[in-house]
């Protein structure tokens, strides 16, 4: 598993898959699958059961999580390549 450039909240454009060119903040970062959830991005429908009256039921609009590779840092509105200087 190799090192994990980008951090959540970094701003991030999407180069691959049909919501290419799209651009968010990262959510949350899974470092064990290489993925990331990006807001906005990936939009899946989930159809989510009433949990007593705490929550109501219904469909649900929420960001599935994409591979790490299919998204590049912004610097200054500019898609950019992160490297590791030694």
């Amino acid at each position: 598993m190799a090192k994990m450039k980008l951090k959540k909240g970094d701003l991030v454009v999407v180069i691959a898959g049909t919501d290419k060119g799209a651009k968010g903040k990262i959510l949350s970062i899974d470092a064990k699958n290489e993925r990331v959830v990006v807001e906005g991005v990936n939009m899946v429908t989930k159809h989510e059961k009433a949990r007593g009256g705490m929550q109501q039921g219904g469909i649900v609009h929420r960001e599935a999580p994409i591979h790490i590779s299919n998204v590049m840092y912004l610097h200054d509105g500019v898609p950019t390549c992160l490297g590791i200087k030694t």
